[in-house]
Formats: structure tokens, C-alpha cells, sequence
């Protein structure tokens, strides 16, 4: 195989390993007989987002709209509480157990007292997705920062560079790679926690339409929007995947991995 058809390969893998995947669940209902309401056919789900295709676009529009909301609130502050710890030993001794504390406690615990102080709807759903996302930001953030080496700082500190010129053009340059890592994590940890709010504290967004078809035994339904929401997340996924190797290529070492010869 040569390395062109290698590389093509490669690029063709996740479609024929998500498609295998879905033929494999197709002929396994069939095959052994499978009812509906307990595991639908692939066929089954698309017929459901093709009948309950506009109640599904709504409900995924403002899942997505809770998501990217609570993960920009998410980025701001686990940004700045990153660069905070990350700089500074003090605020890393009193903040990083708080933090620690925060990220334990279950998320679905926390929704009935966000709906005591703002009621249902939209923001338990955003302040959710916020509190499961700003946590790897941060953390990876004062990694980053933590991980420059006291030699270089020294050298600089010797050549008149201040802290905060320490801090501005070498730590948060070499922090980079950590934080846009942290975006691929923290991005798919919103939409976990917007569709949680919206299962428990909601009437709209996608959560609540899976909680609505459970409770009517729509299971194909329920699995559409399973469907929807693993697929937003690919797609915001890929993003800041294409982000990341935009502004951080230099920190990305390739892959080579040598075709089979005389293939």
C-alpha cells in the first residue's frame, strides 16, 4: 500500500467504523428479533428524525444555543482562574481545593437549587453547562503555566524581563497546546451538562424531548436524540480540533506511521 492509499485510508476509517458499526446493530435486531420499545434498528431512529424532524431541530438548536453559552462563560472564567493558579503559588494553595470540591459534587445534585434560585428553563441548563466545562480549562491552564521551566524563567528575570513579561510572552504561549486540549474535553462536558439540567428542569431542549418520548415509550425517538446530541458534539469536537492545530500546529508532532510495503 503506498503511503498516499495509506493516508486515505486513514482518513476513511471513523465513516467505515461508524457505518460497520451501524450494520452490525441493524442485522443483530433483526436477526435475533428485537422489539422496538427495548433497542430500535439504526432504520428505526432515522425514520423517527425524519417524522420528528422539527420538533428535533428546535430542541437541538437550544441545546446547542445552553451549550455554547455556559461554554463561553466556561472559557472565560476556567481561563483566568487557570492563569491565576497556574502564576501564583498562594492562590494555587486556597483555590485549587475549592475547585477540587466544586468538579466533585454531581452535577444533577446541584440542578434543584440552581431551579430554587433562577427557576426552569434556560439558565440551569447554561449555568450547568458552565460548572462541568470551566474545570479542565483551568486545571490545564495552571498546568501549562506550572510546566515552564525555571531556567528559562531565570535567564529572562537576569535580562530584565518582569513577571508579568514572563507571564504574557512565555508562560501563556507555552500554555496554549494545555488550553486547546482542554477545549475538546470541556466542550463535550457542556452538552453533558445542559441536557442533564434540561432533563430535570426544563421544557424545551433536547434533554426534555427525551424525557417526553420515554414517558410515551417513543424509544426510537429517545435514541434520535441520543443521535443529535453525540453528533453535535463530534462537530464542536472537530472544531476546535481544526482551531487547535491552527494556532498550536508547532506544538503538534506528526504521526508518520510507515505504509506496508508491496501492498
Amino acid at each position: 500500500m503506498s503511503p498516499r492509499a495509506f493516508r486515505r485510508l486513514e482518513k476513511l476509517m471513523p465513516w467505515l467504523v461508524i457505518f460497520g458499526a451501524l450494520a452490525v446493530w441493524e442485522l443483530v435486531v433483526h436477526l435475533f428479533n428485537v422489539r422496538q420499545f427495548i433497542l430500535p434498528a439504526p432504520s428505526d431512529i432515522y425514520q423517527a428524525l425524519l417524522q420528528y424532524r422539527e420538533p428535533i431541530l428546535d430542541s437541538s438548536l437550544f441545546t446547542l444555543m445552553n451549550t455554547l453559552i455556559g461554554f463561553g462563560i466556561g472559557v472565560l472564567v476556567g481561563l483566568f482562574l487557570g492563569i491565576l493558579i497556574g502564576s501564583s503559588r498562594l492562590a494555587y494553595a486556597g483555590l485549587y481545593p475549592i475547585l477540587i470540591g466544586i468538579n466533585s459534587i454531581p452535577k444533577a445534585a446541584v440542578v434543584p437549587i440552581l431551579v430554587l434560585w433562577m427557576g426552569i428553563g434556560q439558565p440551569p441548563a447554561i449555568t450547568t453547562a458552565f460548572l462541568l466545562c470551566f474545570f479542565p480549562i483551568a486545571v490545564n491552564v495552571a498546568t501549562g503555566l506550572a510546566t515552564t521551566e525555571p531556567e528559562l524563567e531565570d535567564v529572562l528575570r537576569s535580562l530584565g524581563a518582569s513577571r508579568l513579561d514572563v507571564l504574557w510572552k512565555v508562560g501563556i504561549p507555552r500554555s496554549l497546546p494545555y488550553f486547546f486540549a482542554s477545549l475538546k474535553v470541556a466542550i463535550t462536558l457542556a452538552f453533558v451538562g445542559a441536557v442533564i439540567s434540561e432533563t430535570l428542569a426544563s421544557n424545551d431542549g433536547i434533554g426534555y424531548l427525551m424525557l417526553q418520548a420515554a414517558s410515551q415509550f417513543r424509544t426510537p425517538l429517545m435514541f434520535a436524540g441520543v443521535a443529535v446530541i453525540a453528533a453535535m458534539g463530534i462537530a464542536t469536537y472537530l472544531v476546535f480540533v481544526l482551531i487547535e492545530q491552527r494556532f498550536t500546529g508547532w506544538a503538534t508532532r506528526k504521526q508518520t506511521m510507515a505504509a506496508p510495503a508491496g501492498g
